[in-house]
């Protein structure tokens, strides 16, 4: 059976990949080997909702706060609070995940 998913190593060939390589076929990006180990934070946004604060402190335990994305609708990537990505959510064993749908290209040039 295929398998569904993958690790960034496991799809990069170790989490090394030749980004610029790739992007411009120059040849080995070796001027970015530096950033290759500086840690990033990624976030995956479900959705968003906008409220008071007397609302917000209204709520408690067992509380629903609707969010602004409709059931199936792709999430939001987001990497050093850049939007660089939208996804489907996914369980692999007994975690979540996300399946890349799009990547979003950055306005700078």
């Amino acid at each position: 059976m295929a398998k569904d998913s993958f690790s960034l190593d496991e799809l990069d060939g170790g989490g090394r990949s030749d980004i610029a390589e790739y992007e411009t076929g120059l040849g080995p990006a070796k001027d970015l080997e530096a950033v290759y180990d500086i840690p990033v934070q990624i976030s995956a946004v479900l959705g968003k909702s906008t409220m008071q604060v007397s609302q917000l402190l209204k709520l408690g335990r067992g509380a629903v706060v609707e969010l602004d994305r409709k059931v199936g609708e792709a999430i939001d990537i987001y990497v050093n609070n850049r939007l660089v990505a939208r996804g489907e959510v996914v369980v692999v064993e007994d975690r979540l995940g996300i399946t890349m749908t799009e990547i979003i290209k950055s306005d700078r040039g």
